[in-house]
């Protein structure tokens, strides 16, 4: 609800992740990215509605079954998802970490709560998770004023990775950084990816989406319009939906060239198409609401003929 109105903020947002691969979602802020990361974990506010399922798996061992995240109660949410089974990189770390607690405070007590280690054994296992993230050791004693943005959202991963959770999401893991911190923030995701975990890496930076990503999921206006492989939608033939193709023109190692207008309001969205506005190619077909067929939602997608 906004201003006494509904707001459909994320729609058909259909899409599967497996263990071991990491999907990006990309997109202009403001288009829903986050609002769908919310949802996974029960993080909604109290006047938000969500329909549809979102079932995380079973693991190998039998002690927790398949969950439908969008149904399971506060209680489940809070003591068997969040942090054992899904792991969360914030997107305003500062907004997470307890302002009179220090780094090492906070991972220590992360490590007894979802990994129950004996107390001699807690300050190595934090100071091993801080050394994953890139987090600096000398930092470990200070508090949360105390960081830089960059250094809030390194602290933030680290508590991420303690609980070995199966699923990663990291919701604009790369905010505030540089570009070499971006890369080994990047790399760390990547790595576990390769260990085994999926990743849902949320975020509008492509040149982190493309370091880690086997595919990209490209949201506008609250909706999946793209899925492709990494490799073709970063490589040739390039994405299909106009929008994404966009999205890469806007790149200073591309074209530069920004995409004309601004994205709808969510509340005032088009009847058909929602990019239709923005679009060169739109015609008369675009007045209705293209279906998601082929990996893409659009009546003209790039590289197919015109009937």
């Amino acid at each position: 609800m906004r201003g006494g109105r509904s707001v459909a903020a994320v729609t058909d947002a259909d899409f599967d992740l497996a263990a071991g691969e990491c999907l990006a979602l990309v997109g202009e802020s403001g288009c829903g990215k986050s609002v769908l990361a919310s949802a996974l974990l029960g993080l909604l506010p109290g006047n938000a509605e969500t329909r549809g399922t979102a079932l995380l798996a079973a693991p190998d061992d039998a002690e927790h079954p398949a969950v439908d995240l969008l149904a399971a109660d506060e209680r489940t949410l809070a003591r068997t998802v969040r942090g054992r089974r899904i792991g969360l990189v914030p997107q305003s770390p500062a907004a997470h970490l307890t302002p009179v607690r220090t780094v090492r405070a906070h991972l220590e007590e992360t490590v007894r709560a979802l990994t129950g280690t004996p107390r001699r054994e807690r300050r190595a296992a934090a100071e091993a998770a801080a050394e994953r993230a890139a987090f600096p050791a000398g930092h470990l004693d200070r508090h949360p004023h105390e960081l830089s943005g960059g250094l809030a959202q390194r602290a933030a991963t680290a508590l991420a990775l303690i609980g070995d959770a199966p699923l990663l999401l990291a919701d604009e893991p790369t905010t505030g950084l540089d570009r070499e911190l971006v890369d080994r923030t990047a790399d760390e995701l990547r790595r576990q990816a390769d260990r085994g975990k999926a990743l849902l890496l949320i975020t509008h930076d492509l040149a982190a989406a493309r370091r880690v990503a086997d595919r990209v999921a490209v949201m506008y206006a609250g909706r999946i319009v793209e899925i492709a492989p990494a490799a073709r939608f970063f490589g040739e033939p390039g994405p299909r939906h106009p929008y994404a193709r966009g999205l890469l023109d806007a790149l200073p190692e591309r074209e530069f060239t920004p995409i004309p207008g601004l994205p709808p309001e969510l509340t005032d969205l088009p009847e058909g198409c929602a990019f239709a506005p923005r679009c060169a190619g739109a015609d008369a077909a675009c007045a209705a609401r293209p279906e998601f067929l082929a990996g893409v939602a659009c009546h003209h997608p790039l590289g197919a003929s015109r009937a």
